[in-house]
């Protein structure tokens, strides 16, 4: 048995003082109770909180999740300096047969013994968008859903695939989506202009999460004088449906986040990074896939400066602006970035409660990480 001494143990919705028990990479006890132990870390003066869960990245340190299972776990590494003890790595619209291979990569990568993180599984972002809500992503690999490519993958990965994002009004009667849901891989509209009736055949046939919110997805257009819901709307009225945001101060004003947390509540939005290879590496301008970019304003641009595709953000720049920016409590600015994507993806992680596993962070009152543990071992 291993306990951690603080008196800023986040739990829930308080702060409270106390011990933190975990052994066999299971979270045992949290309460004031002294009881006999292995080993104490005393982080008094300290935040204890669960491991944040980034659903949503594509890289880090120069380490493109696209690339080779060493790359992959060098960039997870990388994010749990920042925090991140479980995460998607995220895999951009490409040929389907190079997002497989991206796909292997991870699953050797969730086997490799030098990962000290917990990779949830690949988040496929693509290719199956819209065109007109691309974003960053190249135009040249987007498709509308074909059967026999997403069954088949799903068949041979589907313990490797956690979540496939797409756009619902490429999905003919839900039928994707459906596929995903019943497999047990969570479908997110993403790089889309459905319109209401759009997304509620999505959410009738599985689809809980919207893909960064208002990045690339749709909102009120006029259709012969008539106006039509889009994405944006459609998962406001939703109550069923969670959304993402990417809290990096870049692509979100605080008053817009304001906003959001208004209609759907903290329950209801994950924060993720969609961070890129780039993030941590210092590089400055270079191309991802056939898209060029450049970064500056501490955010990464297209090159024509029309619209972003990607951030340099970690976690722990994302809980900071929350808290400081946005003026959410500590409590919650966590939440958003531990228990709702657990809850989304379908994990036993995100909260410091009896059973559930041993993922824990520590960090000061600047958000800087001073120590982590991934299913009870010390890994940071």
């Amino acid at each position: 048995m291993i306990r951690i001494k603080s008196d800023k143990i986040i739990t829930g919705e308080a702060i409270i003082p106390g011990y933190l028990y975990f052994e066999n990479g299971k979270i045992a006890e949290v309460s004031d109770v002294e009881h006999p132990v292995e080993k104490e870390y005393d982080m008094t003066g300290l935040y204890v909180s669960p491991g944040f869960i980034d659903m949503h990245t594509h890289g880090g340190a120069g380490c493109d999740f696209l690339g080779s299972a060493d790359d992959i776990v060098s960039g997870c590494n990388f994010h749990l300096s920042h925090g991140t003890t479980s995460i998607c790595p995220t895999i951009s619209a490409a040929p389907i047969g190079v997002m497989e291979k991206s796909v292997i990569a991870v699953k050797a990568a969730m086997e490799s013994a030098e990962l000290k993180s917990n990779i949830i599984g690949a988040h496929l972002e693509g290719p199956y968008l819209s065109r007109k809500q691309c974003g960053a992503q190249c135009t040249d690999f987007i498709v509308a859903p074909v059967k026999e490519d997403y069954e088949r993958l799903v068949r041979e990965y589907v313990d490797v695939i956690a979540r496939w994002s797409y756009a619902p009004e490429k999905d003919e009667n839900g039928e994707f989506c459906r596929y995903m849901t019943q497999n047990g891989i969570v479908s997110s509209a993403a790089h889309t202009d459905a319109i209401y009736d759009d997304m509620r055949v999505a959410s009738d046939n599985g689809c809980k999460l919207v893909t960064h919110l208002y990045s690339c997805t749709s909102t009120i257009t006029r259709e012969y004088g008539f106006r039509r819901l889009g994405v944006i709307e459609s998962a406001y009225l939703d109550d069923s449906m969670f959304v993402e945001i990417i809290a990096d101060g870049k692509h979100l004003p605080s008053e817009l986040v304001k906003l959001i947390l208004k209609v759907k509540g903290s329950d209801k939005v994950a924060l993720v990074t969609d961070s890129l290879a780039v993030a941590g590496s210092g590089i400055t301008h270079g191309f991802m896939l056939e898209t060029e970019f450049v970064i500056e304003d501490g955010v990464c641009k297209l090159m024509d400066r029309s619209a972003f595709c990607g951030s340099i953000a970690t976690a722990d720049i994302l809980v900071r602006f929350m808290v400081n920016e946005v003026g959410v409590s500590l409590c919650d600015a966590v939440k958003m970035i531990t228990k709702v994507p657990s809850e989304i993806v379908g994990l036993n992680k995100g909260r410091l409660e009896a059973g559930y596993d041993a993922d824990i962070i520590v960090f000061d009152k600047d958000i800087n990480i001073r120590k982590a543990f991934v299913m009870g071992k010390e890994v940071l």
